[in-house]
């Protein structure tokens, strides 16, 4: 056969039986942890969208439609941003926006409708704040990967940079602190 032979001297191996299989090339420890983040990224974003999706139908709620858009962004999106070298730093960004965003949401919402009695149970319950978590998950991961693909997997490179300074968790905190200030001064000064 013309193309096993051919095969063969690409890396296959002849069986006993005389079919050729090609030579698997080894997954690296880095493409390893990166698959599985991103399958994390992904499922994580998908089951947010899911549980968004039942809990506020479109149909009923034409507002849900920024959320719908957020799902998609984040499950489509932000994973093909995390694929490629050059678009990954976009891919961290869209990501961590997304999560504050929600978050400042989530917690506005939370607070209008407000469990009473305030009991520990029923804040935990009742209110978004198992999402506002799942949703910070979903930004660590990110996080992880965007650490781990930028800077290396030395586990004994030590943490540099300032920490107000982008790529950093200060750097989070300031933009989530001055993003709620908008938002709660754009609802108490346009009621």
């Amino acid at each position: 056969m013309p193309g096993a032979e051919q095969e063969k001297e690409k890396g296959g191996q002849e069986s006993a039986a005389g079919s050729v299989r090609l030579a698997s090339v080894p997954m690296t420890v880095r493409t390893f942890v990166r698959s599985i983040l991103l399958g994390a990224l992904v499922a994580m974003a998908t089951g947010g969208f899911m549980l968004h999706t039942r809990i506020h139908p479109i149909a009923q709620n034409p507002s849900s439609l920024v959320p719908l858009c957020a799902g998609i962004l984040s499950i489509v999106v932000v994973p093909l941003l995390f694929l490629s070298g050059r678009t990954m730093a976009y891919g961290y960004v869209l990501n961590g926006f997304l999560a504050i965003i929600g978050t400042v949401v989530m917690a506005h919402f939370s607070l209008v409708h407000w469990p009473v009695p305030a009991t520990l149970e029923n804040i935990l319950i009742k209110t978004l704040l198992a999402d506002i978590l799942i949703l910070w998950g979903k930004f660590f991961v990110g996080k992880a990967l965007f650490e781990l693909e930028t800077f290396g997997y030395d586990r004994n490179r030590p943490k540099t940079g300032l920490t107000y300074r982008y790529p950093n968790m200060g750097w989070w905190t300031i933009h989530l602190v001055a993003i709620s200030l908008v938002y709660a001064l754009g609802h108490i000064l346009w009621r």
